[in-house]
């Protein structure tokens, strides 16, 4: 079955009408329509491997070359080589790591855009800790902006929220709470959802010990919006899975572009041709529909975020698991 449109022959005919709908903001659709409907996904980002390592030196510069209040949020974005300049690292998503220093605290600000956040290392937020913080930013700016409605209030008259974090929570703030002055809602228009490591860990272990394998995925948890039961946000999902030594995964493949953080061991990712190896705090992105197959060399656990609740709710979302 042929599943792909063919642009008709260009004559110069045609070509001289193409040449009088111009003028006219008008184009024939036959020119465009298999770029427009391709039979499957055709993502223009490509797969990439940020490792910790190399970047958590550039990250320590920058909190010595501006401070929080400077920058307003100290962060270095995370760019897909395929889309240079856009600050996105999947068609949907923005990612950074972010740094707070010892007994600093970001200045505050609302935004229309929701937000996750993943603890890399530290023990503190808007710090008071002693040491570095460093979370993996993750929010849906690329959807809000593709809308055109985002928003934005500063509020430097409010106090951030002290709250101690350890690397492995996550934490994640809805969007959508920018609010009428006269509006008082019966509940916090943006909460907060904090998920300590330790809890989650012990979960992985429990399912471990009970439960088979998932053939792709190992034992793999879905991080939920305590308040619906839902996905922690209406455009954000995020994830967590456990992988034994030795696990060698089935391929898999989703629409939903995924970014990865790398929380404990070993291992190698294959995401179509390419072979990615990571370690701790390693973050690395898989393309929409692309083949990936996770094979540990120790222990492991992968966090992970993607734009699956809102690809679901628009009757988008397609998997297949596992491919031969």
């Amino acid at each position: 079955m042929n599943t792909t449109f063919s642009k008709p022959e260009i004559t110069p005919a045609r070509r001289a009408f193409y040449d009088r709908l111009a003028p006219k903001n008008v184009a024939p659709l036959w020119e465009v329509l298999a770029r427009l409907v391709p039979a499957q996904p055709a993502p223009e980002m490509v797969p990439v491997l940020f490792e910790y390592e190399q970047i958590r030196p550039l990250l320590m510069e920058a909190g010595r070359l501006l401070t929080a209040q400077e920058a307003e949020r100290r962060v270095l974005v995370l760019e897909n080589p395929a889309l240079r300049g856009q600050s996105r690292l999947t068609q949907s998503l923005y990612a950074g790591l972010q740094l707070i220093l010892p007994g600093e605290t970001a200045p505050p600000h609302r935004h229309a855009a929701s937000a996750l956040r993943f603890v890399l290392e530290g023990t503190g937020a808007f710090n008071p800790g002693e040491e570095p913080t460093v979370w993996l930013d993750g929010l849906d700016v690329p959807i809000v902006n593709l809308f055109d409605t985002s928003f934005l209030e500063r509020r430097p008259e409010e106090e951030g929220q002290v709250e101690r974090v350890a690397p492995g929570d996550a934490l994640a703030r809805y969007g959508s709470n920018l609010l009428p002055v006269d509006f008082v809602p019966e509940r916090p228009s943006s909460p907060v959802f904090t998920y300590p490591y330790d809890r989650t860990r012990e979960s992985l272990d429990v399912l471990f010990r009970n439960g088979p394998l998932h053939a792709c995925h190992g034992v793999k948890m879905r991080y939920v919006n305590p308040a619906t039961g839902g996905y922690p946000m209406p455009t954000l999902g995020a994830f967590i899975q456990y992988l034994p030594r030795a696990f060698a995964g089935a391929r898999y493949r989703g629409t939903d572009a995924t970014v990865y953080a790398i929380v404990e061991g070993q291992g190698r990712t294959s995401i179509g041709d390419l072979t990615f190896e990571w370690g701790p705090r390693d973050i690395f992105a898989v393309p929409s529909w692309a083949p990936v197959r996770h094979i540990a060399e120790s222990d492991a656990v992968l966090f992970s975020m993607s734009d699956r609740p809102a690809q679901i709710a628009l009757g988008l979302w397609r998997e297949e698991a596992p491919m031969s």
